[in-house]
């Protein structure tokens, strides 16, 4: 998730470009870069770092063009590095761009064939040479772009500028937001409201396979296949601080509501549908070193440790290799007995938690290969490791973890089917079938976002309750341990996660009509012992709140309230059942009215011991 600005118009293009990046740092921060015109030519300017290093750099400098385009970076292709940092320009053409470019390999290879040479390692490099191709030809500008994104699959939002027409602002957008603001006396393209909010209130919001061409006061939008648009523009009444949350009240709702996109984010470019296979090759693991390995152990801390132990479920379930499961704060401690045939796997949204890191550096010194699972580029945990997989989730604004987690899950699933491909443990029509329900997850998700009024309603009845247990079998369990620990971060409830088989060895002593407690009861093998649980919760006046299926119709019938998730395979269940418990913990907390972002106590990133 990468940030872009642009704007044509008569103020200081430089100030308006730098003051939208500033407010869209939140959607990257290992670069960042300017495009401006300057007596007649692109000139570009590129930091690595935050937005600051950016400033630094063009502190005194001015340009004397009205048209410009910036961006802040999160790696996706190529690490950052100032070279790596967009605007990228080839021949004139100058392009910002948002999203993956699924076969960039492939179109580098026929550019490159036909004389093209390439700066830097991104997928983005190969769009400016795509539109200077058909320039050569001689299309106008527009043309060119239409023609270039025609050949792309993937996703983008760009915004491009060329030499040759000095007063045009072209920006097109597939599955990556784009937003054209319209002035009194200019126009801005921006990747989100905050960017141009204080400038202008009238917004189009571009829709996917659109294309914006804008040209001092005048705008035209068209699909890629040249057909006209007319859309009336939006008027956007949301203070600044609530247009930094998209609407949302809080960093934490809008995070929760985005993890449709941050899981298709993850998934994209790593699964060939047609082949049945994942493709992790770019994490930089060695296939031939994983069929060796007998032994998978995997480190963590907090909410990862819970994703953590659900992949355990996975990898062996999958790929039949044994897992082990330790706390971050624990492994070392025990001398583990380890080395080179044992993958160690860390796992952190921030690459820097402390414990996590002396963890994962002890392995390390004990002989064995890496891989980190992490979701910010270049942390400590991602340049130490042998290999490692990006999640992709975005920046994660508040405090307690939610896209960062379901994100995890997805890479530790997508892990687990590349060593059983690896290792031949399940078949390719298998794989094929495991894989199309992965790519539903995120429709899935949406569905489940939809329960927020009943689970709002839900928080009303139980905000009350001093104390809350959670009960889960296998897979699940860890999502009944994750649930309990969103509701004691910010409402700060005590709350108890248990392995449902567990209860009658000593939480069952909790169990009385003021207890709620929460079942995760979907289809699975465990099915009918948990239905044993919930009438043991009922046999002592518990207050039962059960997770299921539609299809479950003995929960719906036992429960005290039920919140209905679609079915999908019991290894993606988790995914799906950590949502309502998310939307639950944060609509308690903001009945309570507790901070929800920055719980106290709490930092997002532990980096002491």
């Amino acid at each position: 998730m990468c940030g872009i600005i642009g704007y044509i118009g008569p103020r200081e293009t430089k100030e308006v470009l730098l003051e939208g990046l500033r407010r869209l740092e939140y959607r990257g921060y290992d670069s960042a870069g300017v495009a401006l015109f300057h007596e007649g030519k692109v000139v570009i300017r590129r930091a690595m770092g935050k937005l600051k290093e950016l400033e630094r750099k063009t502190e005194g400098e001015r340009f004397n063009g009205s048209l410009g385009i910036g961006h802040t970076r999160w790696a996706t292709h190529g690490k950052p590095s100032e070279t790596n940092a967009h605007p990228h320009k080839a021949g004139g053409v100058a392009v910002v761009h948002n999203g993956i470019i699924e076969n960039y390999l492939a179109l580098k290879n026929i550019l490159a064939a036909e004389g093209h040479t390439f700066k830097s390692e991104t997928d983005t490099e190969i769009l400016c040479h795509l539109i200077q191709r058909y320039l050569f030809k001689g299309e106008s500008l527009e043309e060119a772009v239409r023609h270039a994104l025609l050949q792309v699959h993937g996703s983008y939002a760009i915004a491009v500028l060329y030499e040759g027409e000095k007063d045009k602002l072209i920006a097109a957008r597939k599955e990556s937001p784009l937003i054209l603001g319209l002035g009194e006396k200019d126009h801005f393209v921006a990747s989100d409201i905050p960017a141009i909010l204080p400038y202008t209130r009238k917004m189009i919001f571009l829709e996917d396979g659109e294309m914006a061409v804008v040209q001092d006061k005048r705008y035209r939008i068209t699909t890629l296949w040249g057909e006209n648009r007319q859309r009336a523009p939006r008027e956007i009444l949301w203070d600044p601080v609530t247009a930094e949350k998209g609407g949302y009240k809080h960093f934490m709702l809008k995070e929760i509501f985005e993890q449709p996109r941050a899981i298709v984010d993850t998934v994209r470019g790593r699964v060939s549908m047609d082949e049945g296979r994942v493709f992790l090759e770019g994490s930089r693991l060695n296939p031939k070193a994983l069929k060796d390995i007998r032994r998978v152990c995997i480190v963590a801390c907090g909410t990862s440790y819970h994703a953590a132990l659900v992949g355990k479920f996975m990898i062996e379930g999958l790929s039949r290799v044994p897992t082990e499961v330790d706390l971050g704060s624990e492994f070392r401690y025990r001398d583990p007995i380890v080395g080179s045939q044992d993958l160690l796997v860390a796992i952190s949204q921030s690459g820097e938690t402390t414990d996590t890191l002396a963890a994962f550096r002890e392995g390390k010194r004990k002989g064995m290969p890496t891989l980190s699972i992490c979701n910010v580029v270049d942390s400590s945990l991602a340049r130490e490791s042998d290999g490692v997989f990006y999640t992709h989730a975005g920046p994660e604004i508040g405090v307690a973890s939610t896209k960062a987690f379901t994100t995890q899950l997805v890479g530790l699933f997508l892990l687990a089917l590349y060593l059983a491909e690896n290792r031949e443990t399940i078949g390719r029509q298998t794989m094929k079938e495991l894989l199309e329900e992965l790519l539903k997850v995120p429709h899935y998700i949406q569905q489940t976002l939809d329960l927020n009024s009943q689970i709002e309603a839900l928080s009303k009845k139980y905000m009350n309750a001093r104390d809350f247990l959670y009960l889960g079998r296998g897979v699940n369990y860890p999502i009944a341990l994750e649930g309990a620990l969103k509701l004691k971060e910010i409402s700060y409830i005590h709350a108890e996660g248990y392995p449902a088989g567990e209860m009658k060895h000593g939480p069952i002593a909790l169990i009385d009509e003021n207890m709620p407690v929460v079942v995760l009861a979907p289809m699975g093998q465990t099915h009918e012992k948990i239905l044993s649980n919930i009438e043991e919760v009922r046999a002592r006046d518990g207050k039962v709140i059960a997770l299921t299926n539609p299809s479950c119709q003995e929960v719906v019938s036992k429960a005290r309230d039920t919140l209905l998730v679609p079915e999908t395979h019991p290894f993606l269940a988790p995914i799906l059942l950590t949502v309502p418990l998310q939307l639950l913990a944060y609509n308690v907390a903001v009945l309570k009215g507790t901070d929800v972002d920055q719980p106290r106590n709490l930092a997002k990133s532990v980096t002491v011991e």
